[in-house]
This record gives structure tokens, C-alpha cells and sequence, in this order.
């Protein structure tokens, strides 16, 4: 589907640099300040894409308004983004709302400036296209295994078929080559449900992050918000479920002269902190890092047709920039389940680590 639409983009330069004009700067005629035609931004276009937004960008000037939902001192406030389109603020029941120019929720004045303190009052629960692709991520996961589960209880111990047939080895996968040679058999089965959440959750999310049409296309693991929360929980489950071997090989780890665990147990101390950290930064700046590429190529070629003024330049640069996009766009199909295995594996290993039995039990 990304494919098809960078394809698209390539073949229609002219149409598609017009349809842009919402993410350019205005300028001035030679012989006076009357604006005239706007040239093409794409630092503004690129961050517009990689970030969440009040409202769903369809086709041109085409916007999706979603809920407002805002926590005032007064009150709640709810209301559609559609008022605030194009600039424009909304008079709410308990204060004047507008969208700062990073699209975030600020308080206005009876002068149209921005109320700091008030802005700092309020807490925005909107449903954001990112939180609307949660949600709509979540819904799929669950009409697609409960879905599962519901054919395997009617066939039995016979073959699967349809989407089953797909997902049923990569489930195994999960559970016998990542949970169990991890953990271990004694604790896998514990976890297996956990980890696979994990991986079909970042694995489903980055796949929707690359289809570029309505309902899909939001970034949303290259928000570091959803990273850190899914690196928060595993951060919580290792604390909670480690057993003392792990704390004392912390702490205090056998074998090793005091002195030098004075330098050793600090580090071990921090790395117990840092591993949620690097969980995050990885797919996140994975997930981040392949969405910008693909717009800088694809702005390529709205920058050669010098705002439409150059057709010959859109179009001699479109099928160079459509193969780098197709490629690209490929490379991030396997980069989208390769970041989904290695976030599920690291948590399987640091949980691993975690509920590891004590040498001598072994013996």
C-alpha cells in the first residue's frame, strides 16, 4: 500500500505540491508586501507527519475533526477539534481554546495570546489520531485472536486456515524461540501471554504507521510515549517478579573482592535502570528515523519542481525518488517485525535474568 502511494506521488507532482500549501511559508512579491504564491516546507510537512494531531488529515484540505476532551479548573470541556481549524479559537464553557503552532492545546486570551498559567491549568485528554490508532489497534488485535481462538475450538486438533494459518508460527515462534529458551521451562508459560501481546501489539502499530490512508498511518511507536510506557511495564514486571539470586548478584555478586564491588555495584544498580531506557530509544528512533526518510524522499520531489513553478524537475525526479520510496518503504515492512522481535526478546531476556533459579539448584 505505501508502494502504491509513493507511486502515485511520483506520477502527480504538480497536483500534490498544490494539494501542500498548508505546510508552506508565505512570501512577498519583488514590488511590495502583497503575499503571493507559498513555497513548499517540508521541515514542516515531515514533523506534521511524524507527530500526533487533533484531527485526521483525509486528502487536501480534507481534515477528520476528533473529540476534545479537556480537564479545566472549572470544568470539563468537550468539544470537536473542528473549531479549530485554520487557526481558528473555540469559546468554550469555562475558557477560549486554540492549537499552538506545534498542534498543542493552549489556553487564548480576549487578545487572541496564549495564558500560560492557564495553558498549564488544564490537561488535555483528547482522543488524538494517535490515541484513536490505539484504540483501533487494540480492536483489531482482539477481533483477530479472539477470532482465532473461537476456530480452534470448533476444529479442534485439524489444521488452521485463513489468517491462523499465518499467525499460528509466529505465535510458536514467540512462545518456544523467544519465552521458553529465555526463561526457561519452569517460568515461561507465565509470561508467553505477556510477550505475545508485546509483539503483536509494536508489530501491528508499525505496520499500520506505513499504510498512508485513512484510518492508518499514524506514527505511533515513533511517539517515544508509547515506547516508554510499553518499556515502563516491562521495567515494572522484572522489579517485581525477581527473585533474591537476582538482587544479590545486584547488590552484592558472589565470588567478587569487595573492593571491587564498590565500582561494580553502582553499575549494576544503574543498568537495572538504563534497560528500560534503551528498550525505548531503540524503536523508537528505529520506527522515527524510517518514517523521516521516507519523507525526505518523497519531498525530493516537490523540492526539484521548485514549488510547481518546475514540472520538468518533479517529474524527471519522480522515478528515481518512487524506487528509493518503494525500496524504503519495504526495508521498513521488515524493520517493523524486526523491532517488534527484539523489544519482545530483550523483555524476554530481562525477565529471564529475573526469575532465574540459583546455581546450586540446578546441581
Amino acid at each position: 500500500m505505501g508502494a502504491a502511494f509513493a507511486l502515485f506521488g511520483a506520477a502527480m507532482p504538480g497536483p500534490l505540491v498544490a494539494q501542500e500549501h498548508d505546510h508552506a511559508a508565505p512570501t512577498t512579491d519583488p514590488h511590495g508586501d502583497v503575499p503571493g504564491k507559498k513555497e513548499f516546507n517540508a521541515g514542516e510537512l515531515i514533523m506534521e507527519h511524524i507527530g500526533d494531531s487533533h484531527d485526521w488529515h483525509l486528502w487536501g484540505h480534507t481534515h477528520l475533526p476528533l473529540p476534545v476532551i479537556l480537564k479545566t479548573p472549572g470544568g470539563w470541556e468537550f468539544f470537536s477539534s473542528g473549531h479549530l481549524m485554520h487557526g481558528h479559537a473555540y469559546q468554550g464553557m469555562h475558557g477560549t481554546y486554540a492549537l499552538d503552532h506545534k498542534n498543542k492545546m493552549t489556553v487564548v486570551g480576549v487578545n487572541g495570546e496564549k495564558d500560560e498559567a492557564a495553558t498549564q491549568a488544564i490537561t488535555d485528554l483528547s482522543i488524538t489520531k494517535n490515541a484513536a490508532t490505539l484504540i483501533l489497534c487494540v480492536m483489531l488485535m482482539c477481533v483477530i485472536f479472539i477470532g482465532m481462538a473461537r476456530g480452534y475450538a470448533k476444529r479442534g486438533a485439524a489444521a488452521p486456515t485463513g489468517l491462523a494459518s499465518f499467525l499460528e508460527p509466529v505465535i510458536l515462534f514467540v512462545r518456544d524461540d523467544i519465552a521458553k529458551n529465555t526463561i526457561g521451562p519452569k517460568h515461561y508459560m507465565r509470561f508467553t501471554p505477556y510477550l505475545l501481546t508485546l509483539f503483536f501489539f509494536i508489530w501491528f502499530l508499525n505496520i499500520i504507521g506505513l499504510i498512508p490512508i485513512f484510518p492508518f498511518g499514524a506514527n505511533v511507536t515513533g511517539n517515544i510515549v508509547t515506547p516508554l510506557v510499553l518499556a515502563t511495564a516491562t521495567f515494572l514486571i522484572v522489579t517485581f517478579v525477581a527473585k533474591w539470586p537476582y538482587w544479590q548478584h545486584m547488590l552484592a555478586m558472589p565470588g567478587i573482592p569487595k573492593p571491587v564491588l564498590v565500582i561494580l555495584t553502582p553499575i549494576e544498580i544503574m543498568g537495572h535502570f538504563i534497560r528500560p531506557f534503551t528498550l525505548l530509544i531503540r524503536l523508537f528512533a528505529n520506527i522515527m528515523a524510517g518514517h523521516i526518510v521516507l519523507l525526505v524522499f518523497f519531498c525530493l520531489i516537490f523540492i526539484f519542481s521548485k514549488n510547481g513553478e518546475s514540472l520538468v524537475g518533479g517529474f524527471a525526479t519522480s522515478p528515481f525518488v518512487a524506487a528509493f520510496t518503494v525500496f524504503i518503504n519495504c526495508l521498513e515492512l521488515l524493520v517493523a517485525a524486526l523491532q517488534a522481535y527484539v523489544f519482545t526478546l530483550l523483555t524476554s531476556i530481562y525477565i529471564g535474568n529475573a526469575v532465574a533459579e540459583p546455581h546450586h539448584d540446578h546441581h
